[in-house]
């Protein structure tokens, strides 16, 4: 009985360390781990926001994948990353960073949220979790500044 007792105590501690450790990385160092962030980490880069987003929040990124950004017209990200399209990029980039931690339980159908951009977003829950006109893949990967929402596409802030 000891033993079980302290089996399951060591491995509950050791699952609480592992989460725990998960959430130390903060926003930029969980997307580069995952992998498929490739475009968005380079983006970031040129826009001179990763020590932004390295800092302490907390921060929402509804994060597009490397298939979200290839999805984009032939020639859109190589022209974004130019020196000379630097304030477009961080207006794109923005739009997709939400003050504060936002987990999906905390989402309601209709509502909007303001964005470091200073355009809104839109949130619809009629058919799985939409922002905008991207879906939500995989949400509420925590990190040690914020969280970050997996998106199936680029979206754009209204032009002024």
């Amino acid at each position: 009985m000891v033993r079980k007792t302290l089996f399951a105590l060591t491995a509950s501690a050791a699952m609480a360390t592992t989460a725990f450790a998960m959430a130390e990385k903060d926003i930029v160092d969980t997307a580069a781990e995952a992998g498929s962030f490739e475009t968005l980490l380079a983006a970031a880069t040129a826009a001179g926001l990763v020590d932004t987003l390295k800092g302490d929040g907390p921060f929402t990124v509804f994060a597009p994948t490397d298939d979200a950004f290839a999805a984009l017209p032939e020639g859109t990200v190589e022209t974004l990353l130019k020196p000379e399209n630097q304030d477009q990029l961080v207006a794109i980039l923005t739009y997709h960073v939400v003050p504060g931690k936002v987990m999906s339980t905390d989402l309601s159908d209709d509502m909007t949220a303001a964005t470091v951009q200073g355009g809104e977003i839109t949130i619809d829950l009629d058919n799985g979790v939409m922002i905008n006109e991207a879906s939500v893949v995989s949400a509420d990967i925590e990190a040690s500044n914020g969280v970050i929402h997996v998106i199936d596409a680029v979206i754009l802030p209204p032009e002024s």
